[in-house]
């Protein structure tokens, strides 16, 4: 008895040691760490071993302190796998915040999902996660894998730092490779951050980076992919869906992926080709028999969401979308192309970096790169760009997801990098047209025509299809400087071929115009006021960028109310700065009836830190203006 008595207690310290990891105590994690930070890094370790053209193992170790809510996401506790993949562990243990194991995890207790979940068809697709609800903070989470596969044409990039708000304690990279398969890097924005390289041979490559704080994401800061330090890696001699490639130059890499990859994913039945060559008759031109097969795709399939590389290289066949109605961006991609070349239309897939934050396909490096494919039509010595997972799109518009950056076009006789197309801000359009008139208590009743084209249509034409009470939300908080809005009537014209679309609006509101003693006073721009907050930031340490520039014009007849005269009026403004240009201007026709004009352009650019506050105050300028008051008079 006494026997068991001992060891019950031997076995209860031993359970108590291994439960224990006091140098996870969140007491230990230096305080500069914390400052700014929804959660720490403790530990990310990456072991990669190439072992060769066709088998690649990487381990994963990331030890995170979660400090609050908002750092949640920063767990990031998934794993893809599918047919060339496989995930041969994956654990994960959580610890309060001295160090104390609350829960362990196994491979069986994670989620496990279809990466287009409901979809059969790419079931061979999938990924596990962790979807951990946390009881306190902070706490800290270690998650472990490891993951093998053939695929080696993509080697993961290693971001030392992948988020605003977010600390890191050490990273490492840790990479072998044969010295025979060509294995190539690219370090980026190394300068400003205590990165090491510490092994560097023929064979061998690691990299440490350690005490990282956490960074704020400044007012207009560029993506943090690419302000933060990076490693992009690749191979020569690599293997992508069942096929090996040796490539050095992105010729070489799209006839490679034209050959291997894509050939034998665009046949279709005789009935769909016979359909095709019906539906575009004794069409000659190649692109108005492209804008028929677009319409077409449109009208036929839907889009189903997976990214480039996460469900695989190769496109489904074409007969398969053709059947089903639905596909990814590769499968409707190519299923366009293939509708295209039944009609004797060239065209070309196109890998990219989709997003409403533009990123390009690193030209300096030769890899597989980008997480979306669109479709390129020759037109002369231009090029028409299909976004073939819109349902909506009018042909041949890009919009604000794959406009100006690097991408790469894949053609039978290779690769090459060119730039999408480009909207220049003059071009990027808002024109305004309205009248509103007050009434001798102060209530708005007006109309406006906006009609918005370039970069600006891309954010109003969805707009049309919203829910009543959607689009209500939507106007409040567009006229966000009107109180009582009430939207009495509102109709849209979406012009596809012109790529234009105009809102018509009739609104009113009760007390714009404020009444105090004998007094009326409102602000005249009622329809497009710059309300934006530009915030100080002292001491900024990043660049800022405005990514698409824009043009604003507004012409406004304006009645004033009866019983009221004229006391004061804004005077007319004009601001020129490198950042752009606003004038505004009144004119009096006669004693009731005025006329208000205004515009605003905005350039594009890339802009120092140092210039920050200089754009700042002319923003404030913009307000200042833009709330500008008219004063009116009883009688």
């Amino acid at each position: 008895m006494k026997f068991r008595y001992s060891y019950l207690i031997m076995l209860f310290f031993a359970t108590f040691v291994f439960s224990q990891k006091p140098e996870y105590s969140t007491l230990l994690i230096p305080d500069s760490l914390k400052q700014n930070a929804n959660a720490v890094v403790r530990l990310n370790q990456i072991d990669i071993v190439i072992s060769s053209q066709r088998d690649m193992n990487i381990k994963v170790k990331r030890v995170i302190t979660v400090l609050n809510e908002k750092g949640i996401n920063s767990i990031d506790a998934v794993e893809h796998y599918d047919k060339h993949t496989s995930i041969r562990s994956v654990e994960a243990t959580v610890y309060d915040s001295f160090g104390k194991e609350i829960k362990r995890i196994k491979k069986k207790d994670f989620k496990d999902q279809c990466t287009l979940d409901g979809i059969t068809l790419f079931s061979d697709s999938r990924f596990i996660y962790l979807n951990y609800t946390p009881t306190q903070y902070p706490f800290t989470l270690i998650f472990e894998s490891e993951v093998q596969t053939s695929t080696t044409a993509f080697i993961p990039q290693w971001f030392p730092l992948n988020d605003y708000l977010l600390s890191i304690e050490k990273s490492v990279l840790n990479v072998n490779y044969p010295d025979n398969l060509g294995f190539k890097k690219m370090e980026f924005n190394f300068s400003n951050f205590p990165i090491k390289k510490t092994i560097d041979t023929p064979t061998q490559l690691s990299y440490t980076a350690t005490n990282i704080t956490a960074q704020k994401e400044e007012n207009l800061s560029p993506s943090f992919v690419e302000i933060f330090p990076k490693v992009m890696m690749g191979l020569e001699f690599f293997h992508l869906e069942g096929v090996d490639g040796n490539v050095k130059t992105w010729k070489e890499f799209g006839l490679w992926y034209s050959d291997k990859i894509l050939t034998g994913t665009i046949e279709l039945t005789p009935e769909t080709k016979a359909k095709m060559k019906a539906l575009v008759g004794d069409e000659k031109d190649p692109i108005k028999k492209a804008m028929l097969i677009y319409n077409y795709v449109q009208e036929k399939s839907r889009y189903v969401s997976i990214q480039v590389g996460i469900g695989g290289w190769k496109p489904m066949l074409a007969t398969d979308v053709d059947r089903l109605g639905y596909g990814d961006c590769k499968a409707l991609s190519n299923y366009t192309k293939a509708l295209l070349n039944a009609v004797d239309v060239p065209s070309y897939n196109t890998l990219l970096y989709g997003g409403g934050s533009k990123q390009d396909i690193q030209p300096d490096f030769v890899s597989m790169q980008g997480n979306h494919m669109i479709l390129s039509v020759p037109n002369g010595e231009n090029k028409i760009w299909l976004e073939c997972t819109s349902q909506d799109n009018p042909f041949g518009y890009q919009g604000t997801f794959t406009d100006d950056r690097n991408v790469l076009i894949v053609k039978p006789d290779g690769g090459e990098i060119v730039r999408t197309k480009v909207y220049p801000d003059i071009g990027n359009t808002q024109v305004n047209k309205g009248n509103y008139s007050l009434d001798e208590n102060g209530v708005l009743s007006g109309t406006i025509s906006m009609v918005s084209e370039g970069a600006q249509f891309s954010r109003k034409y969805h707009i049309e299809k919203m829910q009543p009470t959607d689009k209500e939300a939507h106007y409040k908080n567009f006229w966000d400087n009107i109180s009582n809005l009430k939207i009495n009537k509102a109709s849209f014209l979406n012009d596809k071929e012109k790529i234009s679309f105009t809102e018509n609006l009739a609104i009113s509101a009760e007390n714009y115009g404020k009444i105090s003693s004998n007094k009326m006073i409102f602000v005249v721009n009622a329809f497009n006021q710059y309300t934006g907050n530009i915030k100080r930031i002292r001491n900024r340490k990043t660049p800022f960028e405005i990514q698409r520039g824009y043009y604003d014009t507004d012409e406004v007849a304006i009645v004033l109310p009866s019983g009221f005269t004229i006391e004061s009026l804004p005077q007319n403004y004009e601001l020129n700065s490198k950042f752009g240009e606003y004038k505004t201007e009144i004119i009096k026709k006669d004693t009731k009836n005025l006329i208000y004009k205004r515009s605003l352009f905005i350039k594009k650019g890339l802009y120092k830190n140092t210039e920050y506050d200089e754009y700042r105050l002319f923003m404030e300028q913009v307000s200042r203006n833009d709330n500008a008051k008219i004063i009116l008079t009883k009688i």
